[in-house]
């Protein structure tokens, strides 16, 4: 079906929060592995947290992208370290009493430590439970690449975000 083609049938009204994270422009298809890799999905059901989820939305910035809302819940630092490796370009939105009073933009670190398993199977890091992972983060040719201090071996961001802790 052609643009012209489909009908308008108007904007979806999603409830707005009081106090809580708006985590936005989440790359399409990522939002519920944010979810579960933050295990807000547990802390929700037992707290009664009210989470909205938007999936493959448009965005004029990407095409699609994901949404999740979270009231009465705020990221800590280290979460939101951790969306600069799996939600790339993602913002996220402190609101309270319904207004935002800050927007945060995820930026890559320059090293990562104890986020991530090494994708190497013959890595020091998944032998000894004592060692944590330690990658050193850089771009290569528009890529993030993420190399081990242990074995020393280079992995895309893709590759290494696959093998959250």
């Amino acid at each position: 079906m052609s643009d012209t083609e489909k009908k308008d049938y108007g904007t979806l009204k999603v409830e707005a929060i009081r106090n809580g994270s708006v985590i936005d422009h989440i790359p399409a298809g990522r939002a519920l592995q944010i979810l579960r890799h933050f295990k807000i999905l547990r802390q929700a059901a037992t707290e009664q947290i009210p989470i909205t989820v938007g999936l493959n939305l448009s965005s004029n910035r990407s095409g699609t992208k994901d949404i999740i809302k979270i009231g009465d819940y705020f990221l800590d630092q280290k979460q939101v370290n951790q969306l600069a490796f799996l939600a790339p370009g993602s913002t996220i939105n402190i609101i309270k009493d319904y207004k935002v009073v800050e927007k945060l933009r995820p930026s890559l670190p320059e090293r990562v430590t104890g986020v991530f398993a090494c994708p190497n199977a013959n890595c020091i890091t998944n032998r000894e439970n004592t060692v944590d992972t330690c990658f050193t983060v850089y771009e290569s040719k528009g890529e993030v690449m993420m190399k081990c201090h242990y074995c020393e071996k280079a992995f895309s961001q893709d590759i290494v975000c696959k093998n959250l802790k």
